[in-house]
């Protein structure tokens, strides 16, 4: 199975990231639709087999995150990289607009009630980060969060959500819940084409509302918003990747690699069988006469 290098694309803690200066689009890593359906082919049975693995262990949890503007690929890459993992052990949750009950509560409240449990992969479509873009980008939708005034002045508001974000990071990891961060960075052009083609499949037109395009006017405010929460909030525990999804075969690849690497990276093994090696054989001597 070919190993692709993910370095370039983790962002190092409290590095400064200006998103023009990270590639939307990169040399494919595949040769050509064969090899590139081959190379996912192997990730995904892979993955089904560390996937057994982490649920027999049953100490560890895997939280994945995604992020990126409008039609950036996150359902498709969910879809795509997580085809052949047991639904029993995963749960995706995509987060909108919050109800009345969870804006009572704090911004972490209601994403903390969808963690993972022990063996279990959780994914985020969307997430608490939520509150440090659109939320910034969009001040006035802190006035719905009944916030006390002291605790929503800004500039002061963003780091200490940053703050508040990584402690629960590092308290998750801590407790045997890896948080791995995924960015699909995609071009303004990229979007635009896409944007188009769902406009031009009457099956696709049902994703495309108003909103995109008048989000779409607030790209630099977005990319700026990105940039600093990716630097802010990226880990070594918990670590952002910028990815690459003008190319969405690229940006499947990618991550899939990385969650290989993550699970892989943890030493898990097979619980110990509660009989002894004599008393297996002699039910398997038995089972065989039966």
């Amino acid at each position: 199975m070919t190993k692709i290098d993910t370095r370039p694309y983790r962002v190092a803690p409290n590095q400064t990231v200006k998103l023009k200066h990270w590639p939307t689009a990169v040399t494919p890593l595949y040769s050509d639709k064969a090899d590139y359906e081959a190379q996912l082919a192997g990730h995904i049975g892979r993955l089904s087999e560390l996937q057994n693995l982490l649920y027999a262990h049953n100490r560890y949890a895997l939280l994945l995150i995604f992020q990126a503007m409008d039609a950036a690929g996150k359902d498709g890459v969910i879809k795509h990289v997580m085809s052949g993992v047991n639904p029993q052990g995963c749960q995706v949750f995509s987060f909108k607009h919050p109800s009345a009950q969870e804006l009572d509560h704090d911004f972490l409240w209601r994403t903390t009630q969808c963690l993972p449990e022990r063996g279990r992969i959780g994914i985020f479509n969307r997430s608490y980060y939520e509150e440090v873009l659109i939320v910034r980008v969009h001040p006035e939708i802190l006035a719905a969060q009944s916030l006390p005034k002291e605790a929503a002045r800004a500039p002061k508001i963003w780091p200490e959500r940053f703050e508040s974000i990584n402690h629960l990071e590092r308290h998750l990891h801590v407790n045997g819940t890896r948080v791995v961060k995924f960015f699909l960075h995609m071009s303004k052009e990229e979007q635009r084409q896409r944007f188009l083609a769902r406009l031009a499949d009457p099956t696709k037109n049902w994703k495309f509302t108003a909103d995109d395009l008048s989000e779409r006017e607030h790209w630099p405010d977005y990319m700026k918003a990105y940039g600093e929460m990716l630097g802010a909030t990226s880990s070594e525990h918990a670590p952002w990747y910028a990815v690459p999804a003008d190319d969405k075969r690229n940006a499947r690849l990618i991550v899939s690699q990385v969650i290989l690497e993550t699970l892989g990276a943890l030493k898990m093994h097979y619980p110990e069988p509660g009989c002894t090696a004599a008393e297996l054989a002699a039910i398997r001597k038995k089972l065989s006469r039966t």
